[in-house]
C-alpha cells in the first residue's frame, strides 16, 4: 500500500507511540473553542485499501465536529506512515488502546465518542467495551467478517445499506437481533454509502452526542 496519503485541509496530522511503532494519526477541531467532548474514528479494511481519508470517516468526523467534538482518526498498524504489520483486526485493538490512552490522559474530563466504518466497526467495538464511552456509532458493521460486539444497545448507532454486498443487510439484522440492537437501514444504498453521505450525516445530526 501506498505511504502516500492526501490530508484532508482542516486536519493536523501528528504521531503516538503504538505497540508496534508509531500510529500515524489525524485531528480535526470544530470551529467552536466549547469543546463537547473527543471522539476516535476506525477506518476500513487495509486490504481493501481503507485509511484515515476514507469519506465516510471523514463524514463522521464531520458530523461531530459540528457538535463541538475534538476528532481523532487513526492509521492503524501498517496503514499509511503507521509502523508495523496488519493483524486482521486482532492487533489493532491494542492499538486503538494506545491511542484512547494517549488522548484521554489528554482530556481526562471530556466524554467519548467511539466510531467505526466496515472494519472499523470491529476494532471501535472492542474499544468501546474496555471504556466507559457516551456513544458508540457503527457504519455497515462487518459483523460476517470480524468480531463486532455490543456492549451496551442504547449507547450505540447502527447504520446499513439495504443494498450491502460486502455485508449483506440479512446478515446484519440476525447478528443485531442477537444483540437487541435497533439498525437504521437506508434503502437503494450499498456498502460504501455511494451518493448517500449526505442523508448519512443527516441522520447523524439528529442524535444527542
Amino acid at each position: 500500500m501506498s505511504k502516500l496519503l492526501l490530508i484532508p485541509k482542516n486536519a493536523t496530522q501528528f504521531f503516538i507511540n503504538g505497540p508496534t511503532g508509531k500510529l500515524d494519526c489525524l485531528e480535526l477541531k470544530p470551529d467552536s473553542e466549547n469543546i463537547t467532548g473527543f471522539a476516535i474514528i476506525f477506518h476500513p479494511d487495509p486490504k481493501a485499501g481503507g485509511n484515515y481519508t476514507n469519506k465516510i470517516v471523514k463524514t463522521i468526523a464531520t458530523t461531530l465536529n459540528k457538535k463541538n467534538y475534538i476528532c481523532y482518526c487513526p492509521n492503524l498498524r501498517g496503514v499509511g506512515l503507521s509502523e508495523g504489520k496488519h493483524d486482521n483486526g486482532i492487533g489493532e485493538v491494542d492499538d486503538a488502546i494506545a491511542v484512547y490512552k494517549h488522548l484521554r490522559n489528554l482530556y481526562p474530563n471530556l466524554p467519548i465518542v467511539v466510531a467505526g466504518f466496515s472494519f472499523g466497526t470491529s476494532i471501535a467495538s472492542q474499544l468501546a467495551s474496555q471504556i466507559d464511552y457516551k456513544k458508540l456509532i457503527l457504519i455497515a458493521p462487518a459483523v460476517t467478517r470480524y468480531k463486532v460486539v455490543i456492549s451496551n444497545y442504547n449507547k450505540t448507532i447502527v447504520m446499513h445499506g439495504e443494498n450491502d454486498d460486502v455485508v449483506e443487510l440479512t446478515a446484519v439484522l440476525d447478528w443485531a437481533r442477537t444483540n437487541k440492537q435497533p439498525v437504521i437501514w437506508l434503502p437503494n444504498t450499498d456498502h460504501f454509502f455511494h451518493g448517500k453521505l449526505l442523508e448519512l450525516q443527516n441522520i447523524l445530526e439528529q442524535y444527542s452526542f
